[in-house]
Order: structure tokens, then C-alpha cells, then sequence
């Protein structure tokens, strides 16, 4: 094999990173690489330390940013040419000339002075390289062009800063999303959505909480409590405000918590569900009654969650008793279809990114009509039709949501929408289909929150045209 010659300029790229080209100045007299970075943020506990930092891989294009983060391995003092003396985080990361890939380590550093935006020390030369100080650019040349051709769909490799909202860090569907995350390398910090407050009109968005400015988050999994769903949706807009992805979007979420608001949007799409009736103060009881098909029906409160508020009337006259208490308290309310052949049971299906990722079948307790599994239900493995992923799909996509728990009733007519759900539990539906559920949320937000998107154009007041490369 034929020594690797290396000039005393190369083109570069850092694909850990998400940098597609990077021009690099090879100095043997520097041992350690180095690389620009401004705003550098550590993040991450201190037993898996991460650093966050911003870089302008264009020296004459100060437009085009990219924001990178990585694990630090080190921090050191560096002396630099003109003798100043720095502590500098340390990172590893591949570097890819040519075909050839191999990791090393670069010290951060504001480089913004410099020509080039990356030293390229001794130490990342490999024994069977030489470096020929009369040559440049003996290894591939590339340009900075790569970063708006980028495919849309670039897997994320480096680490996530993911931000969970929720009031129960220590139930099941916590725990298990902290523990995938972690798993693939991120930092993921429980947030207290009540404990959250938001400066509205600010030109730089921020989201404080116990009395200082969080930092940036890559992502938010949004699991808010139902009793605090207007506030939740209101810090999760500000989130996305700040460039966060939001796993599902307030909107989404609005959608699927107002009960009349989703029936009217599935019915719009011809989605089946069980035949509904809403009123929140309704003079003719009986005719309520009947368009939801007569005795039996189900009476529910909107803001109905975990089986709770749902009641079931056998009869007509226990119907209407029903009805008219909740009209007395002044509360909206359905009245929905009772489907006999059902039996108790539904079926659970759980959506990622339009996907089906897997189903149970929730069986009631005996005596019981509601199938959660807060109620005493009990989950089982099922295999699901065609019918039923088509529907779930139908209903997640139709209000929006990325990750959903759609739940069907079977019926003579076919699979219809009883529910859906968007914040959907994990214990049961990994317990019964042994599916890794929490990882595959954090999968699809990889898959989603890419280190580039597209170069967007954008023209100013004096008619130049600038580039910025959107993280997030």
C-alpha cells in the first residue's frame, strides 16, 4: 500500500459533525487539531459531559452557521502561536479525506481571525501519511456548495439535547424514554411544565424555569398533563419558538384534547367513529339521546381522561338522568353510541412518524364497560388488519400528530375510531408487544431533528443575498 500525502491545505469533512467540508490548514508543528467554535455551551452531567458550540465553516460566508454538538473527552491548556494560553475543550470525531475515515481529537477554539477554520495538528496524522509542503489539495477537493445539497433526511449522529415535559419523571412512560435516550448518547432532562415561565414580545424567545433562562433544547417530548393542557401548549409553543422540534405540536395536541374539535375533524375525513352527539346545555334531552342511536349510550366529559368521567347508561330513563345532571353542572359533554358487540375490549394502536410500531387489545375487568388500563383493564398482544393500521393512520395524520395512541372498537361496519390519544402510555403496549416502544421515539426524533436542513435564500433591504443553514 502507497503512502497517503497530505498537502499543506486539505479540503475536509467532519460527518460526525454534520460537516460536509471544512478547508483545513496542516501544521506539523501544532500537535493537536483544532476547530472554530463560538457560543460554546457545556450541557450533560458531569459523568457524560457534552459541549454544544456554534461554527461558521465558511471564513467569507458568515450566513452560513451550523450548530454541532458532541461528548467531551478533555479539556486542556493549549498554547497557541502568538504564546497566549487557552483551557480548551477536548473533542473525538471522525475526519473523512478521500475515501479514507478515521477518528481524532480537535480542540474548540474561536477561530474567526484565522483563514482557515481548522488547524489540523501532527497528531492526526497517520503513520503511513506524509505531509509535502510545496503541494495543496492532494486529497479530493471539495466545497462549501455540499452544505445546501445535503439529503433532507440526514441521520443525526450527534448527541441531543432532549428536553421531557412532564409533571411524573418517576412513572413508566418517564423513566423508559430517559433511559432510551441515554442509551443512544443523549442528555435528557426532565422539565416541570407548571414550573415553566415565558417572557412574551422578546425578540430572542427563552423559556425560564426556577428562576433562569433554560438553555436550547434539540427536542421536546411533550408529555403534558390533561388538567394543565392550555399552559402546556403555551410553553411548548414558546419552545418551538426558540428552534426546538416538538415531537408533537401544540396544535396537534389541542386537536386531540377537545373531544368535539377531533370528532368533527375525523368525521370531515370519513374516518369512522361510533355515532356522537354534543351539547354542553340542551333543552331536549331525549332527542340527544336519540341521535346518538337510543339506550345504551355512553355520557362523557370532555375533559374526560383515563376512563374518568365516562359513564355508562344502560337505559333511556338513566340516560336522560345523566344528561340532565351534566347539564346542571353547566359542563360540556357527549353522548356517544354504546357498541354491544365490542365486548369490553378495544384496540390499541401506537403510531410513530405515520407508522404503525405496534397494537394490544385493552380487555375490560369484569363488570367493567371502560377498557383503560388505570380501570383494571388488562393488555394483550394482537395482531392488527389491514383495516385497523389503515385507520389508526388515517386518525393520527388527520389531527396532526406524530406519536399517537389510536384506539379502535371493532364493529360489524369495520374498525372505528373510539379515541385518540397524544400522550399515550408505554407500560402496556410494551409489555404486550415487547417492542422497545421508547426507542423508537427516540429514533424518529434522530430521524427529524437533523444537524442541516436546506440553505434557505433570504434578501435584505440592500438587495444581498445571505445563507444560513437552520439547525433544528
Amino acid at each position: 500500500m502507497g503512502q497517503f500525502e497530505l498537502g499543506w491545505e486539505e479540503w475536509l469533512a467532519l460527518p460526525d459533525l454534520g460537516l460536509p467540508a471544512i478547508k483545513a490548514k496542516v501544521d506539523t508543528g501544532a500537535k493537536t487539531s483544532a476547530l472554530h467554535a463560538s457560543v460554546i455551551e457545556p450541557f450533560g452531567p458531569s459523568t457524560k459531559p457534552q459541549v454544544r458550540f456554534l461554527i461558521q465553516p465558511n471564513p467569507a460566508d458568515p450566513n452560513l452557521e451550523i450548530t454541532c454538538s458532541a461528548r467531551v473527552i478533555d479539556r486542556r491548556e493549549v498554547t497557541s502561536s502568538n504564546g497566549d494560553t487557552e483551557l480548551r475543550y477536548v473533542i473525538e470525531t471522525d475526519v473523512q479525506m478521500g475515501k479514507r475515515r478515521w477518528p481524532i481529537q480537535l480542540t474548540l477554539s474561536n477561530r474567526e481571525s484565522m483563514t482557515y477554520r481548522m488547524l489540523f495538528g501532527r497528531a492526526a496524522i497517520q503513520p503511513d501519511m506524509i505531509v509535502n509542503p510545496n503541494v495543496s489539495f492532494s486529497q479530493p477537493v471539495l466545497d462549501f456548495a455540499r452544505y445546501g445539497s445535503l439529503p433532507k433526511r440526514t441521520p443525526v449522529k450527534r448527541p441531543l439535547r432532549i428536553a421531557l415535559l412532564t409533571r411524573e419523571p418517576n412513572n413508566y412512560s418517564s423513566r423508559r424514554l430517559m433511559e432510551a435516550a441515554e442509551a443512544r448518547g443523549h442528555v435528557i432532562e426532565a422539565i416541570d411544565t407548571a414550573r415553566c415561565y415565558m417572557q412574551i414580545g422578546t425578540l430572542d424567545p427563552e423559556v425560564h424555569y426556577d428562576g433562569k433562562a433554560l438553555a436550547r433544547f434539540d427536542a421536546v417530548i411533550p408529555r403534558i398533563g390533561a388538567s394543565i393542557t392550555d399552559y402546556g401548549m403555551a410553553v411548548l409553543r414558546q419552545f418551538s419558538n426558540t428552534g426546538a422540534f416538538c415531537l408533537n405540536g401544540a396544535g396537534a395536541i389541542g386537536r386531540s384534547r377537545d373531544k368535539l374539535l377531533a370528532h368533527q375533524l375525523l368525521a370531515r375525513a370519513n374516518i369512522g367513529m361510533p355515532i356522537t352527539a354534543f351539547a354542553h346545555s340542551p333543552k331536549d334531552t331525549k332527542d340527544l339521546i336519540s341521535l346518538a342511536g337510543g339506550a345504551p349510550v355512553v355520557v362523557k366529559l370532555l375533559s374526560s381522561t383515563q376512563g374518568k368521567g365516562v359513564v355508562l347508561a344502560e337505559t333511556r330513563k338513566a340516560a336522560e338522568s345523566l344528561v340532565d345532571a351534566f347539564r346542571g353542572l353547566e359542563a360540556n359533554f357527549l353522548v356517544q353510541e354504546f357498541v354491544a358487540e365490542a365486548a369490553g375490549a378495544d384496540t390499541r394502536c401506537f403510531i410513530i412518524g405515520n407508522k404503525v410500531v405496534g397494537g394490544m387489545k385493552r380487555q375490560a375487568a369484569k363488570g367493567e364497560f371502560r377498557s383503560n388500563l388505570h380501570r383494571g383493564g388488562t393488555a394483550s398482544a394482537v395482531k392488527l388488519t389491514t383495516a385497523e393500521r389503515e385507520v389508526a393512520r388515517d386518525a393520527a395524520k388527520v389531527l396532526g400528530l406524530r406519536v399517537a395512541g389510536v384506539d379502535l372498537l371493532q364493529t360489524d361496519e369495520g374498525p372505528k375510531v373510539l379515541e385518540v390519544n397524544s400522550s399515550p402510555g408505554l407500560q402496556g403496549i410494551e409489555g404486550a408487544s415487547g417492542k422497545d416502544i421508547a426507542g423508537m421515539i427516540i429514533e424518529h426524533l434522530e430521524r427529524q431533528v437533523r444537524p442541516l436542513a436546506k440553505v434557505r435564500e433570504t434578501t435584505g433591504r440592500t438587495g444581498r443575498t445571505g445563507r444560513r443553514v437552520n439547525v433544528n
